[in-house]
């Protein structure tokens, strides 16, 4: 391989990375025009093992914006990322694969009168989830988009306790 090979694929490589943060970020931060901007026109997201849906990626944002409105206290952990870029002789091509779990701690919050009735906000006892990312990535003019997200949920709990899914 030439220098210029190995850079592009390294550049390819950072650029991936910044999407699949990204992804992190706005599911956090309830960023879903952001979100939906990650992905490919076609782009599909998969929840269902975390008792989800599935579906186009702008369906599947709206249903994240409502129901994370449950959990407004999370910040996903995306860790072990495996990528694979297609390798075209040499050069690389215009698909990858991630694969990456995460950890993803959520808090459920919500207003309780105080014995005064003064609406004093109390949080509910945290949640803990982890499991493992599939993503399938495709090269755009826009550059690297999300064509398909999967959860393979592997746990769940409260915090402090682990229980299979």
């Amino acid at each position: 391989m030439t220098q210029r090979v190995d850079l592009s694929t390294v550049m390819d490589q950072l650029s991936i990375d910044a999407v699949i943060t990204g992804y992190a970020m706005a599911v956090d931060d309830g960023a879903w025009a952001d979100y939906r901007a990650l992905f490919t026109a076609d782009g599909r997201a998969d929840y269902r093992s975390a008792g989800g849906v599935e579906g186009p990626a702008a369906e599947v944002a709206q249903w994240l914006a409502e129901t994370m409105r449950l959990f407004p206290v999370r910040q996903h952990l995306i860790v072990n990322r495996r990528l694979d870029i297609q390798d075209l002789g040499g050069y690389p091509g215009d698909r990858a694969e991630v694969r990456a779990d995460y950890l993803n701690p959520m808090r459920l919050e919500s207003t309780a009168g105080g014995e005064d009735g003064s609406g004093v906000r109390t949080t509910a006892p945290n949640f803990v989830f982890g499991g493992r990312y599939a993503f399938t990535l495709s090269r755009t003019g826009s550059g690297w988009r999300i064509r398909t997200v999967t959860v393979h949920e592997k746990w769940r709990g409260p915090a402090g306790s682990l229980a299979p899914a």
